[in-house]
């Protein structure tokens, strides 16, 4: 599977000199945890998340402290350009589900900005996206799976999933093995794939 047939296509996007409460209130009216910032030509240029914006904001309760303190002043006025993260780990829409997925796992990153080959954000994938994918009902997988092998004309073969996992029956030789394969590895949600091939 391709990063562009999960991925969030057109993802919100934010500039480096927005406020940081106005980057907050973007990620709060969209449900998202965070955002690739863009530069004027929409390249991404670095990632802001919620723990980013909200890392100055919050400070700590004078009401629980014995001793009165003197008034703080308000926290400097920030932008988002001032706490993103600059060092930014992306993908493209034709990278591996697979290799998504170990950099969002390696890295620790709750969004993936997805580029063109010219930088600009064209998608993102999140832990949430592939959550949804892998938690789709095993038949309805089946029913994907077996569609797809009646559009190319093999009808005859056929397929259980079981936990994701497609069993196929039916192809008689290593081609048809390889083409049963790639046809049902195309479906959003199957994670393996076992062919019992028919000797020919």
């Amino acid at each position: 599977m391709l990063v562009r047939e999960l991925m969030t296509p057109d993802p919100v996007t934010t500039r480096g000199e927005r406020s940081v409460k106005a980057a907050l209130q973007l990620l709060d009216e969209n449900d998202i945890t965070s955002l690739p910032v863009v530069d004027d030509d929409g390249r991404v240029v670095g990632v802001v998340s919620e723990v980013d914006l909200l890392r100055d904001l919050v400070t700590p309760d004078a009401r629980l402290h014995v001793l009165p303190t003197l008034e703080e002043p308000p926290p400097p006025f920030t932008f988002v350009e001032d706490v993103m993260t600059t060092d930014v780990i992306t993908a493209g829409p034709d990278t591996d589900l697979v290799a998504a997925i170990d950099l969002v796992m390696t890295h620790g990153m709750k969004c993936l900005p997805v580029i063109d080959d010219e930088g600009r954000a064209v998608g993102v994938i999140s832990r949430r996206d592939v959550v949804r994918v892998l938690a789709r009902p095993d038949d309805l997988l089946e029913q994907e799976v077996a569609d797809l092998f009646e559009a190319a004309g093999r009808p005859d073969w056929t397929v259980d999933v079981d936990h994701g996992v497609a069993e196929i029956d039916g192809p008689p030789d290593p081609p048809e093995h390889r083409l049963a394969t790639a046809l049902a590895r195309s479906v959003p949600g199957v994670v393996g794939v076992r062919v019992i091939g028919t000797p020919g």
